[in-house]
């Protein structure tokens, strides 16, 4: 398909060979980012709090929104997407849980500003909040 044909479907085509920077993949489906769930966490800062990070890194950290990632008892999930470095390096997504306070945002951001999976290690108090991804 053309770049054109792209464009005409909606679609956004990376060029071969483009570089990917870290990306923070915050779900906001059913049980995430609910009030409700998790009446204590200020769902709507945490989200402006990773997209004013991004629009600060020059572009090396990106922030989207996704429906519901599956792991609903661990909620709030944030799944770290590797940069393209990273993925070259053999990494693949690390999938956050419970991600509720600002602790945990700070160590996801320091973490995405070393350079994320497989560039930089995460503290040691975000790796016990590594959850397996959904299977199947």
């Amino acid at each position: 398909m053309s770049l054109d044909a792209g464009r005409r479907t909606g679609h956004t085509w990376i060029r071969p060979g483009a570089s990917r920077p870290c990306t923070l993949v915050v779900c906001r489906g059913c049980c995430c980012g609910d009030a409700r769930k998790h009446p204590g966490t200020d769902h709507d800062g945490q989200l402006a709090r990773l997209r004013e990070a991004a629009a600060a890194s020059g572009g090396r950290l990106q922030v989207r929104t996704s429906d519901c990632l599956g792991p609903c008892a661990q909620a709030n999930v944030i799944v770290v997407q590797p940069s393209t470095e990273g993925r070259r390096k053999g990494a693949r997504a690390a999938w956050v849980g419970f991600s509720l306070d600002d602790d945990v945002l700070d160590d996801i951001l320091a973490w995405s500003a070393a350079g994320g999976p497989g560039i930089a290690q995460p503290s040691a108090a975000l790796a016990l909040q590594l959850i397996d991804p959904p299977t199947g």
